[in-house]
């Protein structure tokens, strides 16, 4: 539970500081969007759902939620996975190799997405498939994220982040988890989510043979 502003927060020894109240309170404004923005789309569908209707129902205005979300599709595609994604990469012991790095860091994010979130990311992953806006940003995000990771896997191995190996890697890998997500959600999302990803990343570490 947080922490009322009468009583200081107290982290665990070698724990990140537990987040402030302003913090608290843009984390619980951020969710209150995204989850108006779900609700309405399931009730009216994506493109029928306006961002006016979107600051009514989570009771902020416009400009409050392009404060938090750049665009309709972002309030659909962001989560707070990328830095707890980057933490993890950074804390995986020196020598894993790095695949077997970035396997771990997305099976726990998204095993953990599905057992918090799993509606969410099943409407989610429809969305995706229908919506070729959404489809289309997903692929500027997956930029963004490729960067972070890249900067955190450069760290650990003394490379450059910029250098054209560690780029190539963090690029398959995302673009193994996007085609994986889009195929399930494809297909009825039936099936194993987790194993499909294992599937595919054995497929890189085994060579990209048919």
């Amino acid at each position: 539970m947080a922490a009322t502003s009468r009583t200081p927060s107290v982290s665990a020894p070698g724990a990140p500081p537990a987040p402030g109240l302003r913090e608290r309170k843009k984390l619980r404004t951020r969710i209150a969007i995204r989850r108006a923005t779900y609700r309405l789309i399931s009730e009216q569908g994506y493109d029928a759902t306006t961002i006016e209707q979107i600051a009514e129902a989570s009771e902020v205005s416009p400009s409050t939620v392009f404060r938090y979300f750049a665009t309709k599709e972002d309030i659909v595609l962001t989560d707070a996975y990328d830095p707890a994604m980057e933490a993890e990469l950074r804390n995986r012991p020196a020598g894993e190799p790095p695949l077997e790095s970035l396997r771990f860091i997305m099976t726990e994010a998204l095993t953990a997405f599905l057992a918090s979130e799993d509606e969410e990311l099943r409407q989610r992953t429809r969305l995706m498939v229908e919506v070729p806006a959404i489809r289309a940003r997903m692929t500027e995000t997956m930029s963004d994220t490729a960067k972070v990771l890249a900067q955190a896997l450069a760290d650990r191995s003394g490379r450059n982040p910029d250098d054209l190996e560690v780029r190539v890697l963090i690029a398959a890998v995302l673009g193994a988890l996007r085609e994986v997500t889009l195929y399930w959600g494809e297909h009825g999302q039936e099936g194993d989510l987790i194993a499909m990803i294992h599937q595919a990343l054995d497929r890189l570490e085994g060579g990209l043979t048919l």
